[in-house]
């Protein structure tokens, strides 16, 4: 394993390889979704690439950009333990040198839900995720579906911008009672925790009614909001149920359907989502 801090440095390693490069861009403080986005990432190319990278220009004014949870030491030795080639750590500087102010809009997909509630943040997404693309020029780059509207949103950039590479959403991982893995689930109260869950019951409890034929997309929002009402430190912030790939509201269900929610336990906002074939 090699740790690379400089966008040079890693320019010329990329120059060196001739084969499929699978690549796994992360913010840090790794838990085992990521690790599994890394398996994958090893298990279909000659070498793995993973970043971190805590992205400035994805967090609003009043996010949590300094208090972001960081852990290099831990982050490394959970990479080097999973067989990941090459790890890239610029510093900010680096990624957006003085005179930096070329930007990547991806319009229509970013209009709701998380680009709804967070002006401005899937242009700090999207931007960041193309230049790294442009650095490692991987084949294949890896994507978790927890945060469901961020893959569409590049799956988006890189069809309509004709980039060459695979983008690879790899499932959900979740902890044994269900809730998603999610390095801001460090942030909850101990009683927080307990009643996070109900995330994934609720996901669930949609998938039944879908199932049993349920097609009205307002029924399945009620019966989900009163399952997580019975959590009293649960707030909604929203519920979703919408085209899989355009991310617009239905009324009434067809194939291809995300159900996602925003969450909030105290400040800590929790996502989770599920789709529906």
């Amino acid at each position: 394993m090699r740790v690379v801090e400089t966008v040079s440095e890693l320019k010329l390693i990329r120059n060196q390889i001739s084969g499929n490069i699978g690549f796994v861009p992360t913010m840090g403080y790794l838990h085992e979704g990521h690790l599994e986005l890394v398996r994958q990432a090893k298990a279909a190319n000659d070498i793995t690439i993973a970043s971190i990278f805590v992205n400035p220009t994805q967090f609003g004014p009043k996010e949590d950009f300094e208090k972001y949870p960081r852990d290099a030491e831990g982050d490394l030795s959970l990479l080097k333990g999973v067989g990941t080639d090459y790890i890239f750590m610029p510093a900010t500087i680096d990624i957006y040198p003085p005179g930096f102010n070329s930007w990547v809009d991806v319009e229509g997909v970013t209009g709701h839900l998380e680009g709804a509630a967070r002006p401005g943040h899937f242009r700090g997404v999207a931007t960041v995720v193309a230049k790294l693309f442009n650095i490692v020029r991987p084949s294949r780059a890896y994507f978790g579906q927890k945060d469901a509207q961020q893959c569409v949103v590049i799956k988006k950039m890189v069809k309509d911008l004709e980039m060459p590479l695979d983008i690879i959403i790899v499932p959900t991982v979740r902890e044994p009672d269900g809730l998603a893995m999610s390095s801001r689930n460090v942030y909850l109260t101990a009683e927080m925790r307990r009643q996070a869950p109900v995330l994934h019951r609720s996901l669930k409890l949609a998938q039944k009614l879908w199932d049993s034929g349920e097609k009205d997309a307002s029924t399945i929002r009620r019966e989900m909001t009163e399952l997580i009402h019975k959590q009293p430190l649960a707030n909604i912030e929203y519920i979703s149920i919408a085209d899989a790939d355009t991310l617009e509201e239905l009324a009434i269900l067809r194939t291809a359907i995300l159900i996602s929610m925003v969450v909030r336990f105290g400040h800590t906002r929790l996502l989770d989502n599920i789709i529906l074939v």
